[in-house]
This record gives structure tokens, sequence and C-alpha cells, in this order.
């Protein structure tokens, strides 16, 4: 395989065609960064453990082949966080499946340590990620949504359907499920999205479909770093065409990544954030959303204030900053779109034709009670639309005996890392021992489930299993 082919994701894998599809340990619903990081544990737990029953795994996923935000990888644009924060590296920095061991085994390891930084290019590590799901010997099934998790027969059974037939139907058995079907994008409310009206993860697909940009402008709508890596990203490509930016604030927020506050991203701040009070997680929350959320790094933001006062010095304005405004009116037609955009303290307000409007105005995490067929009784599962999750990420199910684990998404419980890759090697550790703890001959402190939990938190954990 190429290194393109790898950048790209490799070639799709068939669907699922017959009608039973076995039984597995463990049937995992999406294969972004977390499940892949938990494919790597398992496949390394059973590697060491020769003379013990493998543990037999499955994954699924609605996409055509493997991808990571590849919308986004916009030429340029950096990692936020280390290169050691990768699928493995935190919890098994001897694994073959590192960061490191990719730049080695592709000859960039001595060039990358030349650049003296913490921090890849998102392009690179769209690659390592799509190089890491292609060496990956568990059958991972693409082009496959799962629609219904039922409990029969002492095991969930799964119902899985091709994304391009759905009357192909396979009904798996699994003791455990791990949804990782990751974070869906938000647009706001009466936001329709069109060809010429997208989120931004979608971006570098839209544009190469623009079916014409007879106004050469465009609008971006939003205050975080996806929308002013936008912004510069179209101020670049576009060199005749107006980029004007819309957002709520004054200005562009810088994000908070000094030392200190960068500590609520450890491993061991999972524990801390799960035990603190509800009022406490709340602080939390609210005190380090700058370390990741609706804040821009400061170099971007340096560079687009230079861009604009530049422009205003020579009398021609290409960029242009509405601060403190939101989207009125927006409706789009077959040559543009046209928005209104509003002072937020009612000064007025200016109507725009622009090719595209384009909204970096975030993700929610998936709801799993979608999948939860009528078997499953959940009704004690959430408190209003937020899953009760345990300390190992199960998803608290008094109706069935076994597993249902949540793979990220569980942020108002676990903490900032919970939807972030941060934290996606520890918490494969973390739910592949909670799947692991009872198997026959298990070795609980292999180094793909060395990360354990506090003994206060673990036998908690295990007499509510039971």
């Amino acid at each position: 395989m190429t290194m393109d082919e790898l950048i790209e994701g490799g070639a799709p894998r068939p669907v699922l065609g017959d009608r039973s599809g076995g039984e597995v340990d463990v049937l995992g619903i999406g294969f972004g960064p977390s499940n892949l990081s938990l494919a790597i544990a398992i496949e390394e737990f059973n590697d060491r453990r020769p003379a013990g029953r493998p543990l037999t795994a499955r994954f699924v996923d609605v996409r055509p082949q493997f991808g990571w935000h590849d919308g986004m990888l916009l030429p340029g644009t950096t990692m936020q966080i280390s290169f050691l924060k990768d699928l493995v590296s935190l919890r098994t920095p001897t694994s073959p499946f590192t960061f490191l061991n990719y730049l080695q085994e592709n000859g960039r390891l001595s060039d990358f340590i030349n650049l003296k930084t913490f921090f890849s290019t998102r392009r690179e590590f769209h690659g390592y990620l799509s190089w890491a799901a292609s060496r990956i010997a568990i059958p991972v099934t693409y082009g496959t949504r799962a629609t219904r998790i039922d409990w029969s027969g002492g095991r969930f059974q799964v119902a899985l359907e091709s994304v391009a037939d759905a009357s192909v139907v396979t009904t798996v058995a699994a003791r455990n499920v791990v949804i990782g079907s990751g974070i869906q994008p938000v647009l706001p409310a009466g936001i329709v999205p069109g060809a010429r009206v997208f989120h931004n993860h979608q971006l570098l697909h839209k544009l190469a479909e623009l079916p014409s940009r007879p106004h050469g402008r465009f609008l971006v709508v939003g205050s975080g770093q996806s929308a002013a890596e936008v912004a510069a990203y179209l101020h670049d490509s576009y060199p005749d065409a107006e980029v004007h930016a819309s957002f709520r604030r004054f200005g562009y927020t810088p994000s908070d990544d000094t030392p200190y506050a960068n500590r609520i991203f450890d491993p061991e701040a999972v524990d801390e954030f799960y035990t603190a009070p509800p009022e406490l997680k709340q602080r939390l929350l609210d005190y380090h959303w700058p370390t990741n959320y609706s804040a821009v790094d400061a170099d971007l933001i340096r560079d687009l204030y230079r861009r604009e006062y530049d422009e205003s010095t020579r009398g021609v304005r290409r960029l242009v900053v509405h601060k403190v405004t939101g989207i009125e009116q927006l409706s789009e037609g077959s040559d543009g779109v046209t928005a209104t955009i509003r002072d937020l303290g009612d000064r007025g307000s200016t109507t725009l034709e622009v090719d595209a409007a384009v909204f970096a105005t975030g993700f929610r995490p998936a709801d799993a009670r979608s999948m939860l067929g009528p078997s499953i009784d959940a009704s004690s599962s959430f408190e209003g639309d937020l899953p009760i999750v345990e300390r190992d990420y199960r998803l608290r199910l008094p109706s069935v005996p076994e597993r249902i684990f949540l793979n990220g998404g569980v942020q108002h419980s676990h903490g900032l890392t919970s939807s972030l890759l941060s934290n996606v090697a520890v918490r494969a550790a973390d739910i592949l021992r909670a799947i692991t703890d009872e198997l026959p001959g298990s070795e609980p402190d292999h180094p793909a489930t060395q990360h354990r939990l506090p003994a206060a938190i673990r036998t908690d954990a295990r007499q509510e299993q039971h």
C-alpha cells in the first residue's frame, strides 16, 4: 500500500452479507481513534497470552473507509496535542503502533526529530492513524451501520445494515458492546445544510464540489480554532475573494496551553474528575473550557490580525471580522447564499451575498439511547440527556448482566479528555481491563491493561456489576 493510499484511509473492506454474524466477546461500533486504540489493545493482549483463549472482537463503521476529519486536513495545520499522545504510548510506549514507529517505518524519524517539535501536522497524524488502522488484524467492516442493540439469549444482539443497501442485514451476538461512534457536527437552529451551506468538517469536500463562485465572497461562522483555520485557509486559497468572519465574541480568544492547565488532560485527572461532586465537576469544566473549546492558537490569532491590519493600510479589505454578531437570516439559492448578520447589541445588520457559508459551530456526542432496543430497560441509565456512566466507562444498565461501554462522549462524568485524543490509549486500557477481569486466564497486569483504577473505585465498580 502506498503512502497516498494510507493517507486516504486505504481500500474499503466488504460489507457483511449474511444474516448471522456469529458471536464475539467485543463488538465495537465506530472505528475512529478511540475504538482503533481499543482494537490495538485487544490484539496486544491476545499476543501476550498464547496459552489462554484469545479475546474475539470485530468493529463496524458507517464510513466507506478509515478517515479522521478528512475535510479539515488543511495545509500546514498542526495538532494541538503532543505526538506522544498517540494511540498507544501512554499505555504501552514500547508498542509497535506508536507514532515514532510510524515515522521510523516511513523513513522520517530523523527528519521529524530535526523539526524540534512535539506537534505533527494534522495531515501527517491522519496518515499515522490510517497506517495503524491498516495494520489491525481484527475484522473491521466499513460501510456498515449498527441500527439496534437488543438483549436476548444471554447476549447482546446487534443489528447491522449495509449503508449502500439497507436490505442487507446482519445480526451479531456480543458479550460486550463498545460504542465509539464519535461526535456529531452541530449546526445552529434553523440552518439547513446544502451545497453552499455546510459544517466545517466537510470543508475540503464541499469546496471541491462548489457549483460556482459568482460573488467572490465567503462567510465563516464560529470563534474557535476550526473557524480561525477555515478563515485563514479561504483567505490563502482564494486571493480574489473576501472572507467574512462572524462570531458572538469581541475577538478570537487564545487557548490556554500552559503546563498547569494542561494537567486537566492527564490520565490521573480522570479519577479526580470522576470522584468530584457535581458542582466541582461543573466548575472544573468552566475553568478549563478554554484549553480546547471556543479558543484559538495565539499565533493564528496574531496572524489573522496582521492580515486584517495590513489590508486596512492598503485600503483593500479581504478579511472582514464581524464581532459581537449572530446570523439573523440565511437562505441558499442556486447561485449563492444570502446571509443577514445582526449586531447583538441591536446596532444594525449587514446583508451579504456569499458563495458559501461555513459553520464551525462544534460537535456533540452521539446519543447512545437511539441504538437501544425495547428489550433493554434504560429508564435508570440517563439523567436527562446525559448517560450515567461508571468509572470503567460502562453505561449503567441494571436490567442486563453484560456491559455496554461508551468509548468517548462522557465529558460530564469523566472530564474534558473524553472526546479528545489525549486519553484514548489509557481509556482503551480501562475498558479492556473491565472486559477481561472475568476472562479465565486473563493477565490483569499485562502492559495493555497496566493503567489501574484506584482500589476504592475498582472495588465499587465490581460490586455494582453484580
